[in-house]
């Protein structure tokens, strides 16, 4: 597939910041656990926060596959800045574009596409990973008589104390209750799409989405997870103790919410298997800066068959996942179907990936396994390709259902 001018321009002036502002720094942000807002500023002023969201709400107005190329260019600078950015992409923006209503998207989706504002999206729960029918979390409406408080058998670690309050008649606010798991932007975001139960006896039909602000009384960030690798990006679990949220804040009607959750994971899927390709394309470029500098038996390490072969699987495989990427991508923006390629092309990229990084430790050798090369970081960093929206099983498991 051939890109357009346009979208080799908007590429190239990612990858430019990229390469100045993120690459130079990932190293001190990972060691430091650190939220890099000035560079997210940055990128927003690129318009990286709505590529798919039409100018009119402030976003650039592009399509899947830019997004697609947008995201492998920041994830191959820093990988945790990417998965901030994507959140914000898909799902956040594409559920408030497709299911939020005027009011809704003048006022959420607008600062969200110029960046004003980071999107965070609850749905896991301590309980519930794969398996998104079996949430706890609940949102009451003021006015159905009951009392709330977290749902029942709940335990809620490092959090509130879960209060009960009685709900008062008016029907204008929902009180929401639970727990949301391994929540990215958990703490630096501002505004957050909740899924909740409004109807326990109703399953998957039972299901609302939920605008929240971070800022509501009641959300609270219990804690912030001690993670593996993309420390750039916060990754924290979220309490809710009776959350009061106007009733204007539910996203389509009630017992939409797990159809909408679930509307946005093929978009979500693209942008990871795209930052899965960025992060191990910058790990397979150091791995080949190095074999053509290391000396070994009279020449450089790239020329002895072990190696080069090596590199120049990785480099086919690369190109295959990004092939993927963007096929899917096209399926998307020409409004066909694509959920199986989105799971394939996150399936391979995300497991590709993991194995690019792999060969790339090994081309260093001892240098490969010390922070003092990049290498080892964006290992830690790519690990997590292959769980979040949806793990490798659950692609598989999707894959086999469109077969």
């Amino acid at each position: 597939m051939l890109l357009t001018q346009d979208q080799e321009m908007i590429r190239d002036a990612v990858r430019a910041f990229a390469q100045e502002e993120l690459w130079p720094n990932a190293a001190k942000w990972d060691k430091e656990h650190h939220f890099p807002k000035d560079a997210h500023q940055g990128l927003a002023h690129l318009g990286a926060y709505g590529i798919c969201v039409p100018e009119e709400y402030g976003g650039a107005n592009l399509d899947y596959l830019t997004l697609a190329l947008v995201l492998e260019e920041i994830a191959a600078g820093d990988g945790g800045t990417s998965t901030a950015i994507s959140v914000t992409n898909c799902p956040v923006n594409a559920i408030l574009m497709r299911y939020g209503n005027e009011a809704q998207k003048r006022q959420w989706l607008t600062p969200l596409a110029q960046g004003e504002m980071l999107g965070v999206f609850c749905l896991t729960e301590p309980h519930v990973g794969s398996d998104a029918s079996a949430l706890r979390t609940t949102a009451v409406k003021e006015g159905d008589g009951f009392t709330a408080g977290p749902p029942q058998g709940e335990t809620r670690p490092l959090g509130g104390q879960g209060g009960h309050v009685s709900a008062e008649r008016g029907g204008d606010h929902y009180l929401i209750n639970g727990v949301k798991q391994f929540i990215t932007s958990g703490k630096n975001g501002h505004v957050a799409i909740v899924i909740a139960v409004t109807d326990k006896g109703a399953g998957k039909k039972g299901m609302s989405a939920f605008i929240v602000p971070t800022s509501a009384p009641g959300y609270g960030v219990a804690r912030l997870e001690d993670k593996l690798g993309q420390n750039s990006s916060d990754t924290a679990q979220i309490n809710f103790d009776n959350c009061r949220i106007p009733a204007e804040n539910l996203i389509g009607a009630e017992g939409e919410g797990y159809r909408i959750a679930l509307s946005a994971l093929e978009g979500g899927r693209i942008g990871i298997a795209a930052q899965s390709v960025g992060m191990a394309r910058s790990a397979l470029d150091v791995a080949i800066a190095y074999a053509k500098d290391r000396q070994s038996f009279g020449t450089a390490i790239i020329n002895h068959q072990a190696v080069g072969f090596r590199l120049a699987d990785c480099a086919t495989r690369l190109e295959a996942a990004r092939q993927l990427i963007w096929h899917a991508a096209a399926l998307r923006d020409a409004g066909r179907p694509c959920l199986k390629e989105a799971a394939m092309a996150k399936l391979f990229a995300s497991e590709t990936a993991e194995a690019v990084c792999s060969a790339a430790i090994q081309t260093l050798g001892g240098y490969g396994y010390v922070s003092d090369f990049p290498v080892e970081r964006i290992y830690r960093d790519v690990r997590v390709c292959q769980i979040y929206e949806g793990t490798s099983d659950v692609q598989k498991i999707i894959i086999q259902r469109g077969l």
